[in-house]
């Protein structure tokens, strides 16, 4: 989830498993190309008696045909960049995280990257309770009628309310019953995409 050049040539890498989020040592860490962000290795662990960092070793790149599309790249890495903040205080997690990224990555060749960032992003407001599907504005608390404005975590508003461009309201209950973003136009999915790179 992040790679820091300390000391030297030396990373600090936040590695997401399928269980937990751990910090390691990497030594020569900014020499290997295997260790950046967003990618999927494999790796061994040493040193883990708790004196200093458990350091990586052994790294394997397990790697994906659309890493050699700078624009696919640079997406991926913008959405990546914004689970550190969001779990970089939990230790033991479920496996909901990894998985969402893992199926993503599998998609990322063949999707919208953009579609993908917003079908995962709703999974993961509803995995964590944070969907908000109302019908009802989050400022004002009155109803929502035919357009739509949506907050951080895609809380629904007024338009008036934020001062915000909006969505047809039906299109984006939609999306929040379905997950999927097959009925938006791409000017819709933008809307979208930029309230979830806003931060999760």
């Amino acid at each position: 989830m992040s790679v820091r050049k300390v000391k030297n040539e030396d990373s600090i890498a936040m590695v997401l498993t399928a269980r937990d989020v751990r910090v390691y040592y990497r030594f020569f860490g900014a020499r290997h190309s295997i260790l950046q962000l967003g990618n999927l290795i494999d790796f061994e662990v040493e040193g883990e008696d708790g004196r200093f960092l458990p350091r990586l070793r052994s790294l394997s790149h397990i790697g994906f045909p659309w890493l050699f599309d700078k624009n696919r790249l640079l997406v991926w890495h913008n959405f990546i960049r914004l689970f550190e903040p969001h779990l970089k205080e939990a230790e033991e997690i479920d496996s909901f995280y990894y998985d969402l990224l893992l199926s993503a990555a599998k998609k990322w060749e063949k999707q919208n990257p953009k579609r993908i960032i917003c079908e995962s992003y709703i999974r993961l407001l509803e995995y964590e309770g944070r969907l908000s599907p109302e019908k009802h504005c989050y400022i004002c608390e009155q109803p929502i009628a035919e357009e739509i404005a949506l907050m951080q975590a895609f809380k629904p508003a007024h338009p008036s309310c934020i001062y915000s461009s909006a969505l047809p309201t039906k299109k984006v209950l939609d999306f929040f019953q379905t997950k999927k973003t097959l009925n938006m136009e791409d000017h819709e999915v933008d809307y979208l995409f930029n309230i979830v790179i806003k931060g999760l």
